[in-house]
């Protein structure tokens, strides 16, 4: 059986809502950040850097959030969470899933966790490298928000839900938090960001993963 090693709000969201988006039978197995069950000798064996989620299937062992995604979209092809193989559509894709994970992404993870790239001690440095970090994913939000009055949405890659919707949701919410300029304070990202939290599945792993409001 499919099993998605998680934690609450992390980056195991976005395949949590891809299974319930497919609907097969799947099991989660918490990973106890706050007891560092991630660092145990166990976990490692699946993630040897340490990091949520895993995906497991019987032999198959699985890590980073885009490749579980783009597993889950090839090997349930009849849930359309992604585009046609070969189309133009399907190489944008691509791109936006890759830009999530490799661009937006690890500069959200810069301004959550600044102290790693500075010398232990440097408070000036990594409140300094906060402060860039939540300017530039302001600058990516922009982006975003651009690309969805361009394509006229509903969706990010247009009149399709695909699965880039709910990592991009996730990664908006990661921003709930900002002094200034939370991704919902965008005109075309509010609305978008309400139209993927209204999904049943989003619904349920809201529920399953008792996340408390404000959800984004």
């Amino acid at each position: 059986m499919l099993k998605l090693h998680y934690y609450p709000g992390t980056a195991a969201m976005t395949p949590h809502i891809v299974l319930e988006e497919i609907g097969v039978p799947f099991e989660l197995v918490l990973v106890d950040r706050m007891a560092d069950a991630h660092k145990t000798p166990d976990y490692l064996k699946l993630n040897p850097n340490g990091l949520i989620p895993v995906l497991t299937n019987g032999d198959l062992v699985l890590y980073e959030t885009a490749a579980i995604c783009l597993h889950l979209c090839d090997s349930y092809p009849q849930a359309a969470l992604a585009p046609e193989p070969g189309s133009a559509a399907r190489a944008h894709f691509y791109k936006w899933l890759i830009w999530l994970t490799n661009t937006l992404q690890p500069t959200l993870i810069a301004y959550f966790y600044p102290e790693r790239w500075v010398n232990e001690g440097n408070l000036a440095g990594a409140a300094e490298v906060k402060a860039q970090a939540q300017h530039r994913t302001g600058l990516l939000l922009d982006q975003l928000d651009a690309e969805l009055a361009r394509s006229g949405g509903p969706w990010l890659l247009g009149q399709d839900y695909s699965a880039v919707d709910p990592f991009t949701m996730m990664l908006c919410r990661w921003t709930r938090g900002f002094d200034a300029a939370p991704a919902r304070s965008r005109p075309h990202l509010a609305p978008y960001l309400q139209a993927v939290l209204s999904r049943p599945a989003v619904q349920r792993v809201f529920a399953s993963e008792q996340l408390a409001p404000p959800w984004v």
